[in-house]
């Protein structure tokens, strides 16, 4: 049985990706470990049909992290037995090329986004010269690469001349009713980050006639509750922190509207395919969503959201305000999410996933 280790800088719990990765891969017949960071909030690891090994570390963010952890990694990746090794993200991938080159393992490259164009990057320009360093080094070196749209796949060949397989992150296909929704509330699931719009979706909320659920953590968290706080929106915008995915899964449908939106500020965010944006097609929840290519060539096959184009205070209020009062609006957005959700399934992007790794050995 050949062995497959992975290595993420998440929280192995709320990393659903990674969780329907490594479980098609088991179900494939591999034996799979996913790596991760143990860090102080951490919960305790829910049982899953891979192995799961995280690495505690001191440090919790900023370049001290980012070395402490790769120089674990080094060390766990060259003593364990393996036949290869996938690096999720530029942040992993170092000591991924470091110990394949050493012990002639096949290596892959899973590049979820363009990580030196990401808007924490791409406007600090000491910290992207360093990461732009290390993209430039290593992602050549890896024959096998794989990311989740065609732009991306097409910017990467690009730059460095890689091919790229596409495997779209998107949920598993589950039977789904619609439940009697108690309260047109709008959701926001995922990781609250800089570039995710907070600062305009916050204080539109002050028009909007509903609350609003944010789902999630992130680096911008602090600011985030210091905007609700000083536009008086306590009871308005409710934090429920991270929520473990199977709880999310369940949660999700009971939304009135889902919330995708982020800054155009650099192009992974322009290139971007957030995985809410399949989730709440997969709840059967009507969304509003930025009018970025990947989600205008989809919607224009499905219309599942309501598109903006640019993200002031006023036209995010007048768009969710209409989602939630345009009851033709919403029933036909509704009707196209039970249409999509049966063709953007994780049991299709699978197959892709199964025969990639198939190939390489």
């Amino acid at each position: 049985m050949k062995k497959l280790v992975f290595t993420v800088t998440n929280d192995l719990s709320f990393d659903q990706r990674m969780i329907r990765i490594c479980s098609s891969l088991v179900r494939a017949g591999y034996e799979v470990t996913l790596v991760g960071v143990k860090n102080r909030s951490a919960l305790p690891l829910t049982e899953q049909p891979f192995r799961q090994r995280r690495l505690h570390c001191y440090f919790s963010k900023g370049k001290a992290f980012y070395i402490e952890f790769n120089l674990k990694l080094f060390f766990l990746l060259l003593f364990r037995r393996m036949d290869l090794v996938c690096a999720i993200d530029l942040d992993t991938i170092l000591p991924c090329l470091l110990v394949s080159s050493i012990k002639g393992t096949h290596r892959v490259y899973d590049a979820h986004e363009l990580f030196c164009e990401m808007k924490e990057v791409a406007t600090r320009p000491r910290i992207r010269k360093m990461w732009k360093w290390v993209e430039r080094k290593s992602v050549p070196r890896f024959r096998h690469c794989y990311t989740v749209n065609d732009l991306i796949a097409s910017e990467f060949g690009r730059m460095y001349g890689c091919p790229f397989a596409v495997i779209r992150n998107v949920p598993v296909g589950a039977p789904l009713t619609i439940p009697a929704k108690k309260e047109k509330f709008i959701l926001y699931q995922g990781a609250v980050n800089e570039g995710r719009s907070f600062e305009t979706l916050i204080p539109a909320m002050k028009q909007v006639h509903a609350r609003l659920i944010i789902c999630g953590d992130g680096n911008f968290m602090e600011k985030a509750r210091a905007l609700v706080a000083e536009h008086g929106l306590a009871d308005k915008i409710i934090f429920r922190g991270r929520v473990l995915p199977e709880d999310l899964r369940r949660f999700t449908p009971e939304a009135w509207v889902g919330i995708t939106i982020c800054d155009r500020e650099g192009l992974s965010i322009y290139y971007s395919l957030a995985n809410r944006f399949f989730d709440y097609m997969q709840a059967g929840v009507p969304q509003l969503c930025v009018d970025y290519p990947v989600y205008r060539e989809i919607n224009n096959q499905y219309p599942i959201a309501v598109l903006i184009d640019d993200l002031s205070i006023d036209t995010i209020a007048n768009q969710l305000n209409r989602l939630l009062q345009d009851q033709q609006l919403y029933d036909s957005l509704q009707q196209n999410c039970l249409k999509a959700r049966e063709i953007f399934t994780w049991q299709e992007e699978e197959k892709k996933l199964i025969a990639f790794y198939s190939n390489i050995f």
